[in-house]
């Protein structure tokens, strides 16, 4: 991808009738975020919570950040007569979509003040199917763009960015325009985005899925591990007995800690014990999986066949399905590379979570009303959104995927200190206009490279639980850690400016990072290309 084209030739990946469903489909993805995010943002605030309640409110998006956890099942999992009739991607993208358009209808039944607890339960369910939908969208992109030039990602990731803005900024300026009438309530609003998110199901309708042939592959993968589980024996039922404890790990850390034993352990060391046992959990499991593929290569031959039990039949298919996606990653990349592209998909969007996620409480403390934030926040965002994808994509077509991360990362650092900026001037709307657009400039522009990069990273055989995995973990840092941001604004005596500059600073390290791997993931993306 760090060939030089044209600027006509770079153009001309743009004319592929596949990036418009791409463009829809992001659309869908986008959306359900203003149900739980910003939408939901200004009902709390209206309301009267207090700023951190309503960022801990936004822990609801940890579904976001752990979806890596059920999404091999998205390549393997067949959902009945739905998957015969459209496919295994539609199948998943049309339910996950019905289930945020019911649960949506049923939040607008809900009164704040009295069902919070009910509000955060659908608000969980719709952040479980849009993380879920975001899965079997992301692998329907990129199974369709799977070919020889990968350079149709970087228009794809363009189309993909432009739409989920679109979803989430564009169709997002529609509540605070609608609650700013007379006579409108949020509960109302929520019904209106029910109808909306019904519209958007169209387009699993009216596209064809991709053609793939994952199925012979994972058939391939599950018949070598049946050829060797008589002989294996009980350590494979280890490594998925681990595989759960881990995942069951990192589930109760992003909810808090729950049923903490503080008379035992004090809660300052609830992270570290967390991760010491996890990482040992790891090393178990690498240890164990080690030992299988040794296993499996050793006896790489001619076989007594003979016929499985149930039991072995069902721990080769949670094989294949749990653990071959992480073991093709890292024996792909190398494991010190594969953990240091993960640590900079990690710290990449870290300053851009603690700004997002108290973006509007600070506009409504700043002095600007509902309709303010619909008019600039969203729609000037989304506007430039748009534009500057496309610009951003044509820049990495032309010059390479990390010369894209690098400028992107820059420009969201300092876009963060207009914002500092605007908390000491005031309610200036022409400052908020400049604000948002510098803002939504530098996010479009980081975001198409970061997606382009996590597609050309995955192996098309685990399209859904490769990229899930690279792109949940930065949503963790932007969902988990970001959702103490109204606590760090609660610490620092509501000094806006000071937080501000803070986010601006948490980028670099993402960037040193970068620049430190920066040769071997460049022969990397090289190597995919070819």
């Amino acid at each position: 991808m760090s060939a030089r084209h044209t600027f006509t030739q770079t153009l001309s990946y743009f004319k592929d009738k596949r990036l418009l469903t791409i463009f829809f489909f992001g659309v869908a993805s986008g959306f359900p975020w203003v149900m739980i995010g910003s939408a939901m943002t200004g009902w709390l605030k209206d309301d009267g919570l207090s700023r951190s309640s309503i960022g801990l409110f936004g822990l609801i998006f940890v579904a976001y950040s752990i979806n890596f956890l059920w999404s091999p099942l998205a390549d393997r999992v067949k959902i009945a007569f739905i998957t015969q009739r459209i496919g295994l991607r539609r199948s998943w993208i049309l339910v996950t979509q019905t289930i945020i358009v019911v649960t949506a209808f049923q939040l607008s039944l809900l009164d704040a003040s009295l069902q919070l607890s009910a509000m955060a339960a659908l608000g969980l369910i719709i952040a479980l199917s849009g993380a879920t939908q975001d899965i079997a969208i992301d692998a329907y992109r990129i199974d369709s763009l799977s070919g020889k030039d990968n350079n149709i990602m970087a228009a794809g990731s363009a189309m993909a960015t432009a739409g989920w803005w679109t979803g989430y900024a564009g169709l997002g300026s529609i509540p605070f325009i609608l609650v700013s009438q007379p006579n409108w309530q949020w509960s109302e609003v929520y019904l209106v985005l029910s109808m909306i998110m019904a519209v958007l199901m169209i387009t699993v309708f009216v596209v064809p899925e991709p053609k793939s042939t994952r199925d012979v592959t994972l058939n391939a993968i599950e018949k070598n591990y049946l050829s060797v589980l008589p002989h294996f024996g009980a350590r494979s039922i280890t490594i998925l007995v681990i595989l759960p404890i881990i995942f069951v790990s990192i589930i109760y850390a992003n909810i808090g800690y729950p049923g903490w034993p503080h008379e035992l352990i004090s809660a300052n060391y609830q992270f570290t014990v967390i991760t010491v046992f996890v990482a040992t959990l790891l090393v178990l499991f690498s240890q164990q999986l080690s030992r299988l593929n040794r296993y499996i290569n050793q006896h790489d031959g001619p076989k007594i066949q003979r016929s499985n039990s149930n039991l072995e039949k069902l721990v080769a298919w949670l094989l294949t399905t749990l653990v071959a996606p992480i073991q093709e990653f890292f024996d792909r990349n190398g494991t010190r590379l594969a953990i240091s592209i993960l640590m900079f998909i990690f710290l990449f969007k870290l300053g851009e979570a603690y700004l997002g996620r108290m973006s509007i409480v600070f506009y409504r403390e700043v002095g600007f009303s509902n309709e303010d934030i619909a008019y600039y926040s969203k729609m000037i965002h989304w506007a430039t959104t748009i534009v500057f994808s496309l610009i951003g994509s044509v820049f990495t077509i032309h010059y390479g995927i990390l010369k894209g991360l690098f400028i992107g990362g820059i420009a969201m650092s300092a876009s963060n200190l207009l914002f500092s900026v605007m908390a000491i001037v005031g309610p200036n709307k022409l400052l908020f206009a400049c604000t948002v657009f510098v803002d939504g400039f530098t996010s479009a522009w980081g975001s198409v490279a970061f997606v382009a990069l996590l597609s050309v990273l995955c192996n098309k055989s685990f399209t859904a639980s490769q990229y899930a995995l690279m792109a949940s973990l930065g949503t963790f840092g932007r969902v988990m850690l970001g959702s103490y941001s109204g606590i760090i604004v609660d610490w620092l005596d509501g000094n806006w400016a000071l937080f501000f500059v803070l986010t601006s600073v948490m980028v670099i390290p993402s960037l040193l990072f970068l620049y430190s791997i920066r040769k071997p993931l460049n022969a990397l993306i090289e190597q995919q290309s070819n």
